[in-house]
């Protein structure tokens, strides 16, 4: 069985620092110029002034899906418009904040809902979304660390001009 060769090429490393104090933190992604802020609910020890860790996790899913979809769309020359995401997600937070001794502080269950703007066929779509799980790094982050994951995507058809 012949080896499966990874260039060095298709590596990229990301880095990223950050300061905070309690539970707030601002991090800043070495080359970029944005800044992501991230807090927690008052159950948690914060202010809930932006945004929690866990509600980033989450929405880097969705959007890691929305941007793997394109590149595979590119790949299968299909056209996509507008994406419509629901994403709901169980966990278990007794480790978390009560410090429980057994159970598991991952997320237990995701459901992901896309609706999709495409005049692509029901086959390529399936082929899109199956493409789209199996390369898109987050989704697999998710997957391989034991999430049940249901991910249901449906088509909208653009309106014929």
């Amino acid at each position: 069985m012949p080896a499966t060769i990874q260039p060095k090429s298709s590596l990229v490393t990301f880095h990223l620092q950050s300061i905070g104090s309690g539970v707030s933190q601002t991090i800043q992604q070495e080359g970029s110029v944005h800044t992501i802020r991230v807090d927690a609910a008052p159950v948690f020890g914060g202010k809930d002034e932006y945004p929690s860790p866990i509600a980033y996790a989450l929405s880097a899913l969705i959007s890691c899906s929305q941007v793997t979809a394109q590149l595979v769309a590119k790949d299968l020359g299909l056209k996509l418009n507008q994406f419509e995401f629901d994403i709901k997600a169980t966990l278990d937070t007794a480790i978390l904040v009560n410090g429980a001794l057994e159970g598991n502080p991952n997320f237990q269950t995701i459901e992901l809902n896309a609706i999709v703007d495409t005049d692509s066929t029901e086959a390529q779509f399936e082929q899109l979304r199956q493409e789209t799980e199996r390369r898109c790094p987050i989704y697999q982050l998710f997957l391989r660390s034991g999430v049940a994951i249901t991910n249901h995507w449906s088509i909208r058809h653009s309106a014929l001009v």
